[in-house]
């Protein structure tokens, strides 16, 4: 380090101006001396040649001073004095540090943390050849979700066929049961792909090689790639892994390379742990890659056409002429597959939203404490611009402060960034995701390119934002009058940028504080809606049969053992069995035909569809407004169906269902209805509850979700539960263990998160808001000390002087709602435009965010007023 210090003082000893200045002074003298001799040479006396000489110096000395003012390291030597000299200012002033960094720190923190979530979600490109050019085609079903799924069929039509296109590639989730090595079973989730998927993408292979065209042809030797991340845990990066066997349900296939490290599939945040080539038929998620020159408009035209045709075959064979009205379209796959997307992108943009505006705040707040600063401060600039300070060196130096405020809160917010992104990473996926999604999503949040942009950005908007109006002042501040001000009262003409900031953060703080009351009245409407069914006191279990060896039979009466055994253990009221539990999502639909009904085509529509055990309706606390519920004698019966209340009132009318039959698609039996079930939600609480049909579980399929209602707490039966399943069917794995609950709050996860969130920002909010209305008056306050003595010395009385403090408060705070319910009742609609079912309509939480905030600036006004109504007329006319 030693000789490192010495080369920085030598370089600044070259380049500093006191060198310049001795090597200039050194020239000018020679040339007085050089000057002089010519002039006595000419005939001059050596006064006269003395006289002379000096004249030519000045004009010397002028280019001198020209010279060292233009120099880069003149410049550079005062930009460094000016540091220094902020440096020095704002450690004088410790607590205003603190306090300006920590605002920053947090708001560039939480908007940095928020958008890294964004990036890595929405903006990340995939690590292939040219992502830009990857494109998604998606179907969209009247009334459905957007979807990417298309048939065998199409796959090689669209492969074959299209113009637009260099590339199409299909995959296919999978989950496939491998030996763990200690005599259990491992679950993998993998997918299955086309032989050019790896070709078209232009992923190489971190050791052997990728699946090709030949792998995918019937009859070849099964292969199989693993990730990256599957070959370090399970065999430790070991090469010899190459060439060996890996067991996938039953059938080995030889392991012939590993992907890449960054290479971790299509949908951002699912891993697959293989990847198996596809050789037979199968459905198909699509990805294609766009021909030089083809803009996405021309591709998904060509597209629709192509489709069209698929379209309508599905009509004909369903029977559905909705199909006919799908919308078909393309979307950019450069960040991966849109479903993650989907999800999570409105969200988080939502939250940005409010973490922007709470930044805003923060920038509101330090530019008041800036203001007031300047204001105390004007006394040094008024002495600095009378002693030949330039204004442009003063703005200079109060940008610059503002600049290491602004870099010390990018540096502390960015670095407390990732924590915040990995926690707010957990809390959303937290939350209930897709059918056959894996347990954990994993999403890479370490920086790139865009968030190093995006923290810079946000902290040079930071100094603009509190920083200019600061610098600005200073620029303007008049040289004389200050030093002739003997007062200590603030001038009208310097109030009204204050007032006008902390204005800005109560009209802010309104829209904030509105919209985290919207999002919680959203979230409240959603839990405390008719469910159709008890979410208390119900513990659910999940099974896993594959790999149980047990076939149909065998399984079926296994269950009915272990729902006896269940409902015998004390605090256990009632125990069935189904496909799915309620807000569990994956029901299935399908369509069906109602007996004696002509269908209308135009109106048909998917019907949601339940394999439920006896004592389901029971067990849930469905109602069954008519007929009864299953039996288990009904096992060996014809088929027997329950409707509930939407589907007797769109098919029956006021006329009972009760002995009607129905048939659903893709059956070949017909299904008594023998009751009608209460209306309940199931796939989600956002939507009207569907229109279900649900079928006696042991008539047809077994299926593997238990459920339980208890008397005591569900999770304290846990244990006990865990061991009865284990002693029954010791074969059959426990996939989870929860509580209705738990398994509802989870469907919510995403509307608790931004309620919290708005919430603690709407709170942030108002007490900045309120910290800056205080600072403000506190300030003002002191300042107009004598001018409120005075009014005390004419006859005011101390009640005047708080209902005149307090009345400046009021008239800040109705200026704020002014500008801020026109700017809440804006953020709203946006907000509803994002948040499916989020009503902002309503002027209720705009209205009572206005109250709330004039109410905390009058709390936060109180105490300065009280402290002005206290003054001492004596001393204060001896302080003005």
């Amino acid at each position: 380090m030693r000789p490192l210090y010495r080369l920085v003082r030598g370089l600044r000893a070259l380049f500093s101006p006191t060198r310049i200045d001795r090597e200039l002074d050194d020239e000018l003298r020679g040339f007085l001396d050089h000057s002089i001799e010519d002039k006595m040479s000419r005939g001059a006396t050596r006064d006269a040649a003395t006289r002379a000489a000096r004249l030519e110096l000045g004009s010397a000395a002028a280019v001198k001073d020209r010279v060292r003012d233009a120099g880069w390291e003149t410049h550079a030597e005062l930009l460094w004095q000016d540091v220094r000299h902020a440096l020095r200012t704002l450690r004088r002033t410790p607590s205003f540090t603190v306090v300006a960094v920590a605002l920053l720190a947090a708001g560039i923190g939480i908007n940095t943390a928020l958008f890294t979530l964004l990036d890595a979600v929405v903006l990340r490109p995939l690590p292939v050849r040219e992502p830009h050019q990857l494109v998604e085609p998606l179907t969209r079903y009247p009334g459905d979700p957007r979807r990417n799924g298309f048939s065998w069929a199409f796959y090689e039509q669209l492969r074959d066929r299209n113009t637009v296109f260099s590339d199409v590639v299909g995959l296919a989730p999978a989950r496939f049961q491998t030996p763990d090595g200690s005599g259990g079973f491992e679950s993998l989730d993998g997918n299955y792909v086309v032989g050019s998927f790896f070709p078209a993408l232009g992923v190489q292979a971190a050791a052997g090689r990728l699946i090709g065209p030949e792998d995918a042809t019937p009859g070849a030797p099964p292969v199989v790639v693993v990730s990256w991340a599957y070959w370090k845990r399970r065999f430790n990066l070991s090469p010899s892994i190459l060439g060996s066997q890996l067991v996938l349900d039953g059938s080995a296939a030889t392991i012939i390379g590993v992907a890449p490290r960054a290479f971790t599939g299509l949908l951002r945040g699912v891993t697959p742990s293989i990847w198996v080539p596809v050789t037979r038929p199968m459905g198909l998620g699509l990805i294609a890659r766009l021909k030089p020159g083809v803009s996405i408009e021309q591709a998904a035209a060509e597209l629709r056409v192509l489709h069209r045709s698929r379209l309508e075959d599905m009509a004909r064979s369903t029977k559905d002429p909705q199909w006919l009205r799908a919308d078909t379209e393309l979307a950019s796959a450069a960040a991966g597959l849109s479903a993650l997307r989907d999800r999570f992108a409105t969200p988080l943009l939502v939250l940005m939203l409010a973490v922007g505006v709470l930044l805003l705040l923060a920038c509101t707040n330090i530019g008041s404490m800036l203001l007031a600063r300047a204001e105390a401060r004007r006394h040094e600039m008024a002495v600095r611009v009378s002693l030949g300070a330039g204004r442009w060196r003063l703005a200079r130096q109060v940008l610059i402060e503002s600049a290491l405020l602004a870099g010390a809160g990018v540096a502390i917010g960015g670095a407390l960034a990732s924590a915040g992104a990995a926690a707010l990473l957990r809390r959303l996926m937290s939350g209930r995701l897709p059918p056959g999604w894996p347990a954990t999503v994993d999403l890479p949040l370490g920086p790139d390119v865009r968030v190093l942009l995006f923290t810079a950005a946000a902290g040079s908007i930071a100094v603009l934002l509190f920083g200019l109006a600061p610098a600005w002042r200073a620029f303007t501040s008049p040289a004389v009058a200050p030093l002739r001000q003997t007062g200590t009262s603030m001038p009208r003409s310097r109030r009204g940028a204050a007032h006008a900031l902390v204005a800005t953060q109560i009209a802010l703080s309104i829209a904030l504080v509105a919209g985290a009351l919207i999002l919680a009245g959203h979230l409240s409407r959603l839990l405390n809606q008719d469910l159709g069914f008890q979410r208390r006191g119900v513990l659910i279990v999940s099974l896993n049969p594959q790999g149980s060896r047990l076939d149909r039979a065998q399984l079926s009466q296994a269950y009915r053992v272990l729902l006896d055994r269940l409902q015998a253990i004390p605090g256990v009221t009632s125990v069935t069995v189904s496909a799915v539990t309620p807000i569990a999502g994956g029901a299935a639909s399908r369509f069906v035909e109602v007996e004696g009904r002509a269908d209308d085509g135009n109106d048909r529509s998917r019907v949601a569809l339940n394999w439920v055990a006896p004592r389901y309706f029971a067990t849930f606390a469905t109602p069954i407004a008519a007929g009864r519920e299953f039996t288990f004698e009904d096992s060996g019966r014809p088929g027997v169906a329950i409707v509930n209340q939407a589907f007797a009132r769109h098919y029956f009318g006021a006329a009972s269902p009760i002995g009607r039959r129905l048939i659903m698609e893709r059956e070949t039996q017909a299904f008594e209805i023998v009751g009608v079930a209460a209306d309940a939600k199931y796939a989600d609480l956002r939507e009207p509850a569907p229109r279900t049909v649900y079928l006696h579980a042991f008539q047809q399929r077994v299926f593997s979700d238990f459920a339980l209602r208890t008397s005591l707490p569900p999770a304290s039966l846990a244990p006990v539960v865990r061991s009865t399943v284990t002693e029954v069917v010791p074969a059959v794995k426990i996939a989870a263990v929860t509580t209705l609950d738990d398994q509802l709050n989870r469907s919510v996860v995403i509307e608790r998160l931004m309620t919290a969130l708005s919430t603690s920002f709407a709170v942030a909010g108002a007490v900045l808001a309120a910290l800056g209305l205080y600072g403000l008056l506190g300030y003002t306050v002191t300042r107009r000390t004598g001018e409120i003595g005075l009014r005390l010395a004419l006859g005011a009385t101390r009640n005047d002087v708080l209902r005149m403090v307090l009345g400046g408060a009021l008239r800040l705070a109705l200026a704020g709602a002014a500008a801020g319910v026109p700017l809440a009742w804006w953020t709203a609609r946006i907000a509803a435009g994002l948040v499916p079912g989020l009503e902002a309509g309503s002027l209720v939480p705009i209205a009572a965010a206005s109250v709330a905030l004039i109410a905390v600036a009058l709390l936060a006004a109180y105490l300065p007023a009280r402290r002005a109504a206290r003054v001492q007329p004596a001393d204060a006319l001896r302080h003005g």
